[in-house]
């Protein structure tokens, strides 16, 4: 069967045996182990549709695809990008992850073509024991926090609620002139996100974080750099470059 007509639970469960085989025979000797390295990417690229996925000279790319709507967050989305850093995670040959956002913007927050509705599932369809629904960029940040690779946030735009929460938990953060960030939350009626008030007042200290949170405007790239939201600030046109220079560094 082609890998593109297995389901996502098929291809997790052709996975999990194949490691186990692995771990039984020993890696080194394993007669799958090119499936669990190499190989095993493409049972899952095929599935993506809201980014998309490289990996070259020992550096995973991921880039938020969806363009029209300016890379808006949605459960596909965030499904796609929990598969990506499972996939950074077991390939042995990726050494430092990017992710980064294609057109002009990064993520410009949840996609709130649902109106109302668009919070009223916690944002996933993920609930815990006591069928609390579980916050869908909680878990994308707290699975960003544990990825095993380094992970470096190429800001290229608007990075806004959801957007910017992401990139939090990320190792490194750079941006490009263009972009632009806000917690907007407070402006929205609902509270800060993706665990952002554990992560931000760490990422920038305290006051920083309360006004940004409390305020929920939009400010300049300049201003994050200012505030110690992100390391540096590149031409537009050098902003992937750098990224892999940094990633390059750290995967030799």
């Amino acid at each position: 069967m082609p890998a593109n007509d297995l389901t996502r639970n098929q291809k997790d469960i052709l996975l999990t045996g194949c490691i186990v085989a692995c771990w039984l025979d020993g890696f080194e000797r394993c007669a799958f182990a090119w499936l669990t390295r190499r190989s095993v990417r493409s049972l899952y690229m095929a599935d993506f549709s809201q980014i998309s996925y490289e990996v070259a000279d020992r550096i995973a790319t991921i880039t938020l695809s969806r363009t029209e709507k300016l890379n808006a967050f949605t459960g596909t989305m965030l499904e796609e990008m929990l598969a990506a850093f499972d996939l950074t995670d077991a390939d042995d040959d990726v050494r430092a992850v990017i992710v980064t956002g294609a057109g002009r913007a990064f993520c410009a927050g949840a996609d709130l073509s649902s109106g109302g509705d668009t919070f009223a599932k916690g944002g996933s369809d993920v609930q815990t024991e006591a069928g609390v629904p579980r916050d869908g960029g909680g878990m994308l940040t707290l699975r960003i926090f544990e990825s095993k690779k380094p992970v470096i946030g190429a800001i290229n735009g608007a990075a806004v609620g959801v957007g910017v929460t992401m990139t939090l938990p990320m190792d490194i953060r750079i941006a490009s002139t263009a972009a632009r960030f806000g917690f907007v939350f407070a402006r929205r009626g609902i509270v800060p996100e993706a665990a952002s008030s554990w992560f931000l007042p760490r990422v920038v200290g305290i006051s920083q974080a309360l006004e940004w949170s409390f305020s929920g405007r939009v400010f300049d790239v300049n201003e994050a750099h200012t505030g110690g939201l992100v390391r540096s600030v590149h031409q537009p046109d050098r902003l992937l470059a750098v990224a892999r220079e940094i990633a390059t560094d750290i995967a030799d």
